[in-house]
């Protein structure tokens, strides 16, 4: 067994999300979304050196010499998955793994909302999953494929650098495409998908505005397209999206995406009460013709308000998402204040919530 194989078999065991390594440091491991040391001794240059060039190969060897960074996803021998980032720090290699669980989760077990469900079943559209690293966005958009694959006769392609979670055929079939060696680019493998009959496609980032372009096109012609943005909530999602775009070509891209657009799901972790695990809030904004005609004639300002009242829906904000999680004792009411939007108005959901629990 390898030291690398070795190292993440101690993650596993650890119940930790990732390993940190580096030369010149001991190995770290993030638990509960805390960095703690692991208890071994300092890597040398040497050392990751010797773990860096077998596992990146030549391709990857020369994307790190020319960008300081590589991607790529990585089976132990034991068939435990991991993300693996391998990058440059002043000078010395360091690298990032991430566990990927092989059993898929299902919502409940994530905490996401039930409503979600619904958008695995769409027959067309974008849908957009977002938030900050480490928020869960892959977890989650895995979850909606692997519902696909276990109920619907669909193609499911995926397009990710890397590959992350391998979805084994059940009812679907699913093909993988890997930017950097199955196709160059996010643009070109979406573009290439309209030749390769899928159903649904997943782009696992929205890096590029030809990858944007790429994303409407497939959405316009029939297609289920599933993809995450780094935005902090729905509304933002909506105008990072369009602002991708150059200004000629901004009012196009605004009705465009209000046509397409299905659900967009913005979600932040949260530590759990108790300190053991985390747990996500969630906003959820689906797109009604009202909301059509927002984003059309760029009214992004009161879509807010019209995911404030569309519960009934399945939408609801991050404000009430908090609320939810401070009332079922999921999360403290300390810790999810900070990060409401109208602090005063979470605070008088939280004094309902605390008045009906009363005995």
């Amino acid at each position: 067994m390898s030291d690398l194989d070795t190292l993440l078999l101690e993650t596993i065991a650890a119940h930790a999300s990732d390993l940190h390594l580096a030369a010149g440091r001991q190995p770290f491991l993030r638990r509960q979304g805390e960095l703690t040391p692991h208890g071994h001794g300092a890597w040398d240059d040497d050392a990751m050196q010797a773990l860096v060039q077998p596992l990146l190969g030549e391709t990857r060897l020369q994307r790190l010499m020319q960008t300081g960074s590589a991607d790529l996803g990585y089976t132990t021998a034991g068939g435990d998955r991991f993300r693996i980032n391998v990058f440059r720090s002043l000078g010395r290699l360091a690298l990032v793994a991430r566990h990927l669980p092989e059993r898929f989760a299902s919502l409940t077990e994530l905490r996401l909302p039930e409503h979600l469900r619904e958008l695995a079943y769409l027959g067309s559209g974008l849908v957009l999953v977002t938030g900050v690293t480490g928020s869960g966005k892959s977890t989650s958009l895995a979850t909606l494929i692997h519902e696909i694959n276990t109920h619907c006769a669909r193609h499911v392609l995926t397009v990710e650098d890397p590959v992350e979670f391998v979805h084994r055929p059940l009812r679907s079939v699913v093909s993988h495409r890997e930017v950097g060696t199955d196709t160059p680019d996010f643009a070109s493998a979406v573009k290439a998908a309209m030749r390769e009959d899928p159903d649904v496609i997943l782009v696992g980032e929205m890096r590029d505005t030809e990858t944007m372009r790429a994303a409407l096109v497939a959405a316009e012609t029939g297609h289920l397209v599933f993809s995450t943005l780094h935005t902090a909530d729905a509304t933002g999602t909506v105008e990072r999206f369009v602002g991708a775009f150059p200004g000629e070509e901004q009012s196009l891209a605004r009705h465009r995406l209000s046509m397409v657009l299905k659900a967009a799901v913005s979600q932040q972790l949260l530590p759990r009460s108790g300190g053991v695990g985390r747990v996500p809030a969630v906003e959820v904004l689906r797109v009604t013709p009202a909301i059509s005609n927002l984003i059309a004639s760029g009214r992004s300002n009161q879509i807010y308000s019209a995911i404030e009242s569309g519960m009934e829906l399945g939408m609801q904000t991050f404000d009430q998402s908090l609320a939810l999680l401070v009332q079922e004792r999921l999360v403290e009411a300390d810790t999810a204040r900070p990060l409401a939007r109208d602090r005063h108005g979470f605070d008088n959901l939280v004094a309902c919530i605390r008045q009906r629990q009363r005995p």
